[in-house]
């Protein structure tokens, strides 16, 4: 039986305190020193009734823009992708949606292997020898692999590219303050990639990686064959975060030298929820194998030789003596990554590369209507994949109010992270939009230009 809430009645509360051998709630915490209590009264409104809850909840859900109801060209790292109506058919199946860590193999065989289909599936993406069985998302992926690669190497500096999305940048800033690990960020080219003298510049003795993003946050391509040859004759480890998508089109990482290739699946079948859950990917060479964060789920056959699948080289500190421990990550998102697998199998490779196409071609197709358009400026002419930015006479925030008003999601503000990018909107188009879509945005770029 299921209850949708069970309340604490004043007789339980009673009945609780009794059990403990106090009078109140408050002798609960007469340990704690008066000074340090929160003692005020808190700002909240009073409690509502379950019909009136769901009113008020169901009013503030009016107020979100969704994608039935308006046309979305922002993108900056979570997109609005076509995902197959299959997807959730076998997502939520109950074996699937309810599954535990597949510690027991015995009883998991369908778990694991759809893990082993992913890992799979994401070194033909990236061209790498060896996956993990996935990441909570591209960001922490990133900064693991950084630090993976700081401890490998010995050396306690990673260099990172300024053109790498400032979130991921944020998070890989707090895993180094905690492991002791210094970072450097170089600057990007009027064409909106990474600079490579600079880069050159900026690595030393003491750098155990340095890390870009493909396509990188303003969706420009990275020269990653350019940049491995300066990272490589430094000494230095070469991480790559990439847009698995894009990869259906673009020379895999791997096969250009990179030694690490993380990123994020959203792009494959997984919603775009506020932002979250989401589910990152992490791939490397056989030589880091052992050093890989998370989980890996091997191939075997049992004594009757039936091909069947276990987990294997665990390498956190829960399976491990801790002093050899190379991460403390705790889980994978094999949900998620079940959800990325089944769109990549639905779609195929042929999809796959379609699919990547046509982001190509729209996003090329939106690029010039809009800076054909009067108070639009293109900004950088370097090759981008489905994201590019451009320039407004207007401020960023108020533009895309004025958007939101005519049903349109605008792009993402670039200047709420970077000062000097006031007034420049990074727009993203994916294989959704169409023409007349995309038409709609350059008419209403140029109404509000000129109001």
């Amino acid at each position: 039986m299921k209850f949708r809430y069970l309340p604490t009645t004043d007789q339980d509360k009673r009945e609780m305190l009794q059990v403990l051998g106090v009078q109140s709630i408050d002798e609960l915490f007469s340990d704690i020193p008066e000074g340090v209590r929160f003692n005020r009264e808190l700002n909240i409104s009073q409690a509502l009734s379950e019909p009136e809850l769901i009113s008020y909840m169901q009013n503030l859900a009016k107020k979100n823009a969704n994608f039935s109801t308006h046309t979305s060209f922002l993108g900056a790292g979570v997109y609005q992708h076509y995902a197959p109506s299959v997807v959730n058919h076998m997502l939520l199946r109950g074996e699937f949606f309810t599954a535990y860590t597949p510690y027991q193999p015995e009883i998991s065989q369908g778990e694991l292997q759809a893990i082993f289909e992913f890992q799979t599936m994401v070194c033909e993406l990236t061209g790498m020898e060896v996956a993990n069985s996935s990441m909570y998302d591209g960001a922490t992926s990133l900064a693991e692999a950084a630090m993976m690669a700081a401890g490998h190497t010995g050396k306690s500096r990673v260099v990172i590219s300024s053109t790498v999305h400032p979130e991921a940048r944020q998070v890989l800033k707090t895993y180094a303050y905690g492991q002791g690990v210094s970072l450097q960020e170089v600057g990007y080219t009027k064409e909106g990639v990474t600079d490579l003298a600079a880069l050159e510049a900026a690595i030393d003795e003491q750098t155990g990686a340095v890390v870009v993003q493909y396509p990188n946050f303003f969706g420009s391509v990275e020269d990653l064959r350019a940049i491995e040859q300066i990272v490589h004759s430094k000494g230095a480890l070469l991480i790559v975060s990439a847009n698995p998508l894009a990869l259906g089109i673009l020379e895999a990482p791997g096969r250009l030298g990179a030694d690490i290739v993380t990123g994020d699946m959203q792009p494959f079948g997984i919603p775009t929820s506020f932002g979250g859950p989401h589910c990152g990917y992490f791939a490397t060479t056989t030589k880091l194998m052992r050093k890989m964060p998370g989980r890996i789920v091997g191939q075997t056959k049992d004594e009757n030789g039936k091909r069947g699948f276990v987990l294997t080289l665990q390498a956190r500190e829960q399976h491990i003596r801790r002093e050899k421990a190379t991460s403390n990550i705790c889980s994978n998102q094999a949900l998620l990554a079940l959800a990325a697998s089944i769109t990549m199998s639905s779609l195929g490779k042929q999809g796959v590369q379609e699919m990547a196409l046509m982001n190509v071609q729209k996003a090329h197709y939106a690029k010039q209507a809009l800076t054909q358009t009067p108070g639009v400026e293109s900004v950088f002419e370097s090759p981008f994949f489905n994201e590019f930015v451009i320039k407004l006479n207007k401020p960023v925030a108020e533009v895309n109010r004025a958007l939101l008003k005519a049903g349109i999601i605008g792009g993402y503000d670039l200047g709420q992270h970077d000062p000097e990018l006031a007034g420049h909107m990074l727009v993203a188009v994916t294989e959704l939009r169409t023409k007349q879509e995309i038409d709609q945005l350059a008419q209403e770029l140029e109404a509000i230009a000129r109001a």
